[in-house]
């Protein structure tokens, strides 16, 4: 079962304002199968000429955040090649742009964490670095679990922790996990249980 945030009436102050940035002349300097990046002459809204490389996905990024009944969640821990980094997270991973969001997210979680969920909410979309990219995320809360055989990527050396809520949360907000998906779901989950938007039962463990 998936269920949707509610539709809601953006406040005026969300209107834009202003004239939009706009390209006069672009050219391809890189594509693989998952970007594409852009050099692009613009016009600023100002009115003054720019260069701008844009990085173009080919991928929806996907979350989950799987939240255990009695208060854990799962995370992954995985050595990330752009910045020469270790990374606990939660499980996330990316999905075409032609396909439901939900169903690649089930798939994400099947293979890195080896769960089936048969609870599923939407709770988070977001632009990622939207200064230079183009990327949109989407974020799910998962829960009421049943293992399956996991089937990480060729490229995935994944370990895998399952640690009380709370402690993952202090992990966020201390900086010692730093993925930015990761930080914001564990933080959306910590005010819907704070607003009584998760089920009473799962929302007293994630509090207590």
């Amino acid at each position: 079962m998936s269920q949707k945030p509610p539709e809601r009436h953006p406040p005026a102050w969300l209107r834009p304002h202003g004239r939009p940035w706009s390209s006069t002349t672009s050219r391809l300097v890189y594509d693989n199968p998952w970007i594409r990046l852009e050099e692009h002459q613009a016009a600023a809204p100002t009115g003054a000429a720019a260069i701008y490389g844009v990085v173009r996905f080919k991928n929806l990024a996907l979350a989950i955040l799987p939240l255990h009944e009695d208060g854990t969640v799962s995370l992954v821990g995985q050595h990330r090649f752009p910045l020469a980094d270790y990374s606990w997270e939660i499980p996330e991973g990316g999905g075409p742009l032609d396909r439901d969001p939900l169903e690649s997210a089930q798939r994400e979680l099947r293979e890195e964490a080896g769960l089936e969920a048969a609870q599923w909410r939407e709770v988070l979309r977001a632009q990622l670095s939207n200064s230079v990219t183009d990327e949109r995320a989407v974020g799910f809360i998962a829960w009421d679990f049943r293992p399956v055989p996991k089937a990480p990527d060729a490229t995935e050396d994944l370990a895998q922790a399952r640690v009380p809520f709370r402690e993952a949360l202090e992990c966020a907000l201390c900086g010692q996990i730093s993925d930015m998906l990761s930080v914001a779901m564990l933080l959306r989950a910590y005010h819907m249980a704070r607003e009584g938007a998760l089920p009473p039962a799962l929302a007293r463990q994630l509090l207590s």
